[in-house]
């Protein structure tokens, strides 16, 4: 069955200043942020990824750049793993987000919230969650593949995949720079790692000795 890397992008000073970046262009990984790209490449260079998927927005490509250099592949820009459209909340303040009587239906119904001139949540996972069933319709079975994306898509498709709820999905954890790996096949999912940042260790499928 397929492993599933779901990568959340690098550290920037949007995240670092505790405001939204959403889709804003031009949001580029801070030194941290750099040098946690290239602490995941390093990483994550033994282990057998067979392709690089990233959002479009500048800092998940510059996540996924470290990692598909030193593999000797070729990054691929997939528009499915973008950013929520976060609507007028765009490059707003959490503190000051915090106070608005909607944020309460964004932590406790989440499934009921749209952005303002936004994408929904379930808009979002659904649109992530075709994204990486598309991406896996490219791969064979026993392939690891890697996708770079944002926190809360990261979260909502590992929620759908693990069969929760989307009420739920805040309860997820992932930090910058940090790996969530689902094994998924016909018969189930399993949850390999959550917001798991390196070093780290992979269990891979032993490969069958010819005879």
């Amino acid at each position: 069955m397929p492993l599933l890397l779901l990568i959340r992008h690098g550290e920037n000073d949007y995240v670092k200043a505790g405001k939204l970046a959403g889709r804003l262009p031009e949001v580029h990984l801070n030194e941290r942020g750099r040098q946690q790209a290239e602490e995941l490449a390093q990483a994550l260079a033994n282990v057998p990824i067979k392709a690089v998927y990233s959002s479009p927005l500048e800092r998940a490509r510059e996540t996924a750049a470290p990692l598909a250099a030193k593999l000797g592949l070729e990054m691929q820009i997939r528009p499915g793993l973008m950013e929520t459209g976060i609507g007028t909340w765009t490059g707003q303040e959490l503190k000051a987000l915090r106070k608005l009587p909607e944020w309460k239906l964004v932590q406790e119904a989440p499934s009921r919230f749209r952005f303002p001139q936004g994408e929904s949540f379930a808009e979002t996972q659904l649109r992530m969650v075709n994204e990486i069933e598309a991406i896996l319709a490219l791969h064979q079975k026993e392939d690891v593949i890697a996708c770079v994306s944002h926190a809360d898509p990261i979260k909502l498709a590992t929620a759908y995949y693990l069969g929760m709820p989307l009420d739920h999905f805040q309860r997820l954890g992932c930090d910058t720079a940090s790996v969530t790996a689902l094994w998924l096949s016909e018969k189930g999912v399993l949850l390999s790692k959550l917001n798991q940042r390196p070093p780290f260790a992979f269990a891979l499928p032993e490969k069958k000795a010819r005879r």
